[in-house]
């Protein structure tokens, strides 16, 4: 999303923090210790810390005595590792470049960096307040720009293609969200991607606006029907509610097209189906013992397609109905589209079948 012809800007824009856009800058300096960049930074910011960890740590419990030695030791380390990026990466850069720099609360580890850049020649903006200001204009964002948006909800049950779907529409060039790309999560006890940890809710915040602010206020949002939580991240309050009043497209496939793309989604799984199972456990309460004990034999059997597809008939199909009544509603209008293949031609009609369905209703409406 850019500014418009007449120059105005997006309702959430960098120039509210006082500095431009974040792309525009040659580089966004983070000032802080790699601990604090790994929880949150702003999108594209290069970690380039005043102090380490370690160092941080040593000058924190020094202030707490006495803090001119703190103050003493923590420029030492400072310099030498602001000395230690000059040469293999800031002089890269040439006097038309410009940088933006922050640290925590836009003080003292931030100032170090823009001195020295300004010693150099370079033009530096300084984020005031910081990253804690970054984050204040982050959660006043997210509270705001997913009210400005229309959508389009594509539910459905677990297995049934939504994902690849919205994949297609957005190679159709549709405006597409994928939660759950951004969350590193599928959306469910079984979505933790193997090897892919998900990000701390103040990076996921981050990169959801991020995401956000790049869209057309003028254009749908397709998305995914999800619960308030995807795997350990919340959504945010006003998305939530802007899902769940907008209309949605009902998808489903043939459970034969649903299991094998579980087996191409979960492969894992396919390997070691009882882990699978144990992973289901917490749904004994749910589901009964009986049903564990049955998911468990098929699994210890290598039965893994009508493992597959127990679990989805006795478990996900039923609470993802309940889920979407309750979240959604009754919609008369909703549109069914049964997809009778999950391959790229069945997509690419699918796709192109909802998109020529939602612009004739909107150029009805």
């Amino acid at each position: 999303m850019t500014a418009s012809d007449e120059g105005t800007l997006p309702p959430v824009h960098p120039q509210q923090l006082g500095v431009r856009d974040f792309a525009s800058y040659a580089m966004v300096i983070d000032a802080r210790s790699p601990h604090e960049y790994a929880e949150d930074h702003i999108p594209g910011a290069v970690n380039l810390p005043v102090v380490d960890d370690g160092e941080f740590a040593e000058v924190g419990i020094r202030h707490k005595t006495d803090k001119h030695a703190a103050y003493l030791v923590g420029v030492e380390y400072s310099l030498r590792n602001i000395a230690d990026q000059i040469k293999p990466l800031i002089s890269r850069y040439t006097p038309q470049d410009r940088f933006l720099v922050y640290c925590f609360r836009g003080g003292k580890r931030s100032r170090l960096w823009a001195d020295n850049l300004r010693t150099i020649g370079f033009e530096v903006d300084l984020l005031i307040g910081g990253w804690k200001n970054y984050r204040r204009w982050v959660r006043s964002g997210l509270d705001a720009l997913p009210r400005a948006f229309s959508y389009q909800v594509l539910c459905g049950p677990t297995g049934c293609g939504k994902t690849r779907v919205l994949y297609e529409l957005q190679r159709q060039g549709q405006q597409v969200l994928d939660l759950e790309a951004l969350a590193h999560h599928r959306g469910s006890l079984l979505g933790d991607l193997p090897g892919d940890a998900q990000p701390t809710q103040k990076l996921f915040d981050t990169a959801l606006l991020d995401a956000m602010r790049r869209f057309d206020l003028n254009r749908t949002i397709w998305l995914e029907a999800e619960s308030k939580k995807i795997g350990n991240l919340q959504l945010p309050e006003s998305l939530f509610e802007a899902m769940h009043r907008s209309p949605v497209i009902n998808i489903d496939a043939p459970m034969v097209e649903r299991v094998r793309l579980w087996r191409e989604d979960y492969p894992h799984f396919a390997v070691d189906p009882r882990a699978m199972v144990r992973k289901l456990e917490p749904l004994k309460p749910l589901v009964g013992k009986e049903t564990l004990a049955h998911w468990m034999a098929l699994a210890t059997e290598g039965r893994v397609d009508e493992l597959f597809e127990s679990v989805m008939t006795r478990h996900y199909d039923p609470c993802y109905g309940r889920s979407t009544k309750r979240n959604y509603g009754e919609q008369p209008e909703a549109l069914e589209l049964p997809l009778t293949s999950l391959g790229p031609a069945g997509l690419m009609t699918a796709a192109r079948q909802l998109v020529e369905v939602h612009e004739s209703r909107s150029t009805r409406a």
